[in-house]
């Protein structure tokens, strides 16, 4: 018996995702974060600095910071500099304040992680969207669009990489062709890459995108975390990694007066969750990859459902649009299993499913899954 077969009650608990259906026979596989309890270094590390008992303004230390030094080399052969780090209260805080630090357009591909879509319209600036190409039961990028669709207005590229929720790996040549693009109309790349640690085929290694050339280097703000891959996010930690360093002092004057200190359990949890959990992380994998493959055949046994191969990530990006539902998430709902709606991530009639939980909450959400389907 595998450590992540164990459930774990989360209903009336804080949990987002649990509580949405609070007093509803409802099994929720929308927002991503897993069913897995942290792994046991991160625990300890969080008991050690509980222990403590004193919980003041922190601020990184170096052997924390060496701890992202020394994973981002050995998982992506990628080497930084400490002085390249920038610490964020979370992902989505990046994002915004990409935006906010650049004044012309924003560009993005959909279906994508809403937050995409919001920021720019937070930050008041321009969004310009196109959509991902799906050929042949593969995703990838339409680079023709994507160029008729740059102006002399565009300023920043939102890259998401591992892709969320399409499930893509980007491979190097695709991604060397981003970089091209990038370089012919001196765009900024926000590369999220919160999902680097969950690449599930086994041929397959995430590249960053700053790590292609010093030319993607220079104008990219890397953003990362252990939230995803360590289960981890209500800790509240993220990083970016920006090596310019004029590009560094724009991203810093857009966080001026309204970014926070990093949570201090936070920070305890990313240094042990990239030095010590290596185990837990593999384990992980092997899991994850059993749960997607379960998801892929039921799906795909599901007349009027469809999928497209997850590389990456713990979510399925489903196809429901055959069915003809005016409301496919409200329809799935009302059959026991919640899943994210694909109209959040511009993409009306599709819908995300986390197959991050033990397999018995999996194996009956599949099971709704199917007579929801056949009830369309």
């Amino acid at each position: 018996m595998s450590r992540f077969d164990e459930p774990i009650d989360r209903r009336d608990s804080d949990s987002i995702k649990w509580g949405k259906y609070a007093g509803r026979d409802v099994l929720p596989l929308w927002v991503a974060d897993m069913d897995f309890a942290a792994p046991p270094a991160v625990i300890e590390a969080l008991h050690r600095r509980i222990d403590h008992g004193v919980f003041g303004y922190g601020h990184p230390w170096p052997s924390l910071t060496e701890s992202v030094l020394a994973h981002l080399e050995s998982e992506y052969s990628w080497k930084i500099q400490p002085e390249w780090i920038v610490w964020l209260p979370g992902l989505v805080t990046g994002l915004n304040v990409a935006c906010r630090a650049v004044a012309g357009e924003v560009l993005t591909a959909t279906p994508i992680y809403p937050p995409f879509l919001s920021a720019p319209r937070l930050s008041e600036r321009p969004l310009k969207r196109i959509e991902l190409a799906l050929t042949d039961g593969r995703w990838g990028w339409d680079l023709a669009a994507l160029e008729q669709a740059t102006t002399s207005h565009a300023e920043l590229f939102l890259l998401c990489h591992p892709h969320n929720p399409v499930g893509r790996c980007w491979r190097r040549e695709e991604l060397s062709a981003l970089a091209d693009y990038a370089e012919r109309h001196d765009l900024i790349v926000c590369s999220d890459e919160i999902h680097c640690g969950l690449i599930l085929d086994e041929d397959k290694r995430h590249i960053p995108f700053a790590s292609l050339s010093p030319e993607a280097a220079k104008r990219t703000i890397t953003l990362m975390a252990p939230s995803k891959t360590f289960n981890i996010p209500g800790l509240g930690c993220a990083f970016a990694v920006i090596s310019d360093p004029t590009l560094r002092r724009r991203f810093h004057r857009a966080m001026d007066g309204i970014v926070p200190h990093v949570n201090v359990l936070g920070l305890a949890a990313c240094e042990v969750a990239y030095r010590d959990s290596a185990d837990w992380h593999g384990e992980l994998l092997d899991y994850l990859r059993s749960n997607r493959d379960r998801v892929t055949a039921a799906v795909h046994g599901q007349k009027g459902a469809k999928m497209a191969p997850v590389e990456a990530t713990y979510l399925a990006w489903i196809d429901v649009r055959e069915l003809g539902l005016d409301k496919p998430a409200a329809h799935f709902e009302a059959h026991g299993l919640g899943l994210s709606d694909g109209t959040d991530f511009g993409a009306p009639g599709w819908l995300r499913l986390n197959f991050g939980c033990p397999r018995s909450t999996l194996d009956q959400a599949l099971e709704r899954f199917r007579t929801a389907v056949a009830a369309a």
